[in-house]
């Protein structure tokens, strides 16, 4: 009877093992259903700061609003190869990740740069536009400040969470560092005094000069060396592979045919003929 008993307790304490070990075993690969999902609501949902003239931004048109510009016309084009309609939501630029990990989007399209940090948090598409970073000054500044020292102590405003944030700590330690969350409010400070200059990448500052012409310039100071050249992506949930791999697709056909620079002429010529 106690040889019974001890083979059940030994046969259990074997069960328990063959328990434990299933138990820690780790989850297999969940499911991509990332294009199955967006088929299914025939709707891309995709997150955007609409403040980033000429890539994202909104204007009124037959009285109604609209959300326009180089990044929007990608997200058409992508929305196109799933074979669904497209909304855009505008969401602050600081708070796109968290809520694309949140599911409130399926993607994100907003002049966002690649980066170790983020890429913790979620997966990048190719880039699909390079830009390098400059310095918006108001007219009449751009000679004043033509040296990285010119900015020591100067009040430089940059868009919180972004690239531009963390190269004004990086290479103006001397400097006062103004954080905002939309590039229309610090291209008004700068406007009225309140800021010495404002980061921005090249195209959008060059808008901005060309636009005010009597109200802005980009001052003569290089901040972005070959290695520091920024490339905007598309970013998706991690996981989502089959989704990065339609947005390259659709990234692939916009570089080899060439519709890149006419997308950002349209845009351009869109800001000039909508915004004021």
């Amino acid at each position: 009877m106690k040889l019974k008993n001890f083979m059940q307790t030994v046969a259990l304490f074997g069960l328990a093992l063959v328990l434990v070990g299933c138990s820690n075993k780790k989850a297999g690969p969940q499911t991509d259903n990332s294009i199955k999902d967006i088929k299914k609501a025939k709707v891309l949902t995709v997150g955007t700061s609409a403040d980033f003239e000429s890539f994202e931004f909104p204007i009124v048109k037959d009285g109604k609003k609209e959300f326009v510009g180089y990044d929007m016309m990608l997200a058409k084009k992508i929305a196109d190869e799933l074979g669904v309609k497209l909304k855009i939501v505008n969401i602050e630029f600081p708070s796109l990740i968290s809520e694309l990990n949140n599911n409130k989007v399926d993607l994100v399209l907003s002049g966002l740069s690649k980066t170790k940090k983020r890429e913790k948090a979620v997966d990048f598409s190719d880039s699909y536009y390079s830009v390098k970073n400059v310095l918006l000054v108001k007219k009449g500044d751009q000679d004043k400040y033509d040296t990285l020292k010119a900015l020591a102590g100067k009040q430089i405003g940059a868009q919180q969470s972004t690239t531009q944030e963390e190269l004004v700590k990086k290479k103006m330690p001397d400097a006062n560092l103004v954080s905002e969350s939309l590039v229309t409010s610090l291209a008004t400070e700068l406007a009225n005094d309140k800021l010495d200059g404002v980061v921005l990448e090249n195209a959008t500052a060059n808008n901005y000069a060309k636009k005010f012409s009597g109200k802005y310039a980009v001052a003569k100071v290089q901040l972005t060396d070959v290695k520091d050249v920024e490339a905007y992506s598309v970013a998706v949930k991690k996981g989502d592979k089959k989704l990065i791999k339609a947005v390259n697709k659709v990234i692939k056909q916009v570089k080899d045919s060439g519709q890149d620079g006419q997308m950002l002429k349209e845009a351009q010529e869109l800001q000039s003929k909508y915004v004021n």
